[in-house]
């Protein structure tokens, strides 16, 4: 049983994804099934198993390399159903990193669920229920922000309220390489782009030194 359920993320071999791991997604799936009955966790139309394990589990886990281990905190921001944060979380835990995953989400019933799944699961996280905007001076390692918002919103947040952290990682789809060259009128930035794993069209990227171009 174990090892089929193996086979279903043959996607992340290259990754140190322990059988653990899997199964601790596998529980996660059945949370956001199981949940998405009472609340809007993730669409409706992508609301089977498979679906959930490629679009949003294995999406999510591509990006771990990205992490930058060296630090105590990770941030996810606008976390919602858990992608990427709980994934993150669950990696990390297998491989016994210590490192704490914040998750913002301002929903109340978005961040019950992620309360719940952390302690289900015995993820080291932390749920804060508030406006990330409304937060400043932030301190971190790395930053994560997945189908939260556009990337200039995103890097004016970083620019304004965090006051230190190693590298944004951002999941960009389709129109993801007229987006970057349109903000890098405005921006300057040092970053590496990786295909993703799940969509031809889509790529992650890796962002460091986020400073703003005087007009």
């Amino acid at each position: 049983m174990e090892e089929k359920i193996f086979s279903k993320y043959s996607l992340l071999n290259d990754f140190d994804v322990s059988r653990e791991t899997c199964l601790d997604f596998e529980k996660f799936i059945l949370m956001i099934l199981e949940k998405n009955e009472e609340i809007n966790i993730i669409s409706k139309k992508s609301s089977e198993s498979e679906i959930i394990r490629e679009r949003h589990i294995i999406d999510s886990a591509q990006v771990i390399d990205f992490i930058d281990l060296n630090s105590n905190t990770t941030c996810d921001l606008g976390a919602g159903g858990g992608m990427p944060g709980i994934v993150m979380a669950i990696i990390l835990k297998n491989q016994k990193k210590k490192m704490k995953i914040n998750l913002y989400e301002k929903s109340y019933h978005k961040s019950i669920f992620l309360r719940e799944v952390s302690r289900k699961l015995n993820l080291d996280t932390e749920v804060i229920q508030e406006d990330i905007f409304s937060s400043r001076k932030i301190e971190t390692g790395t930053i994560m922000a997945r189908a939260f918002k556009p990337l200039p919103i995103v890097l004016d947040l970083v620019y304004k309220n965090f006051s230190r952290y190693r590298n944004l990682i951002l999941f960009m789809g389709k129109n993801g390489k007229k987006i970057l060259s349109d903000t890098l009128k405005d921006w300057d930035f040092d970053y590496k782009e990786k295909k993703s794993l799940t969509s031809k069209d889509s790529f992650i990227l890796n962002i460091r030194n986020i400073k703003k171009k005087l007009n």
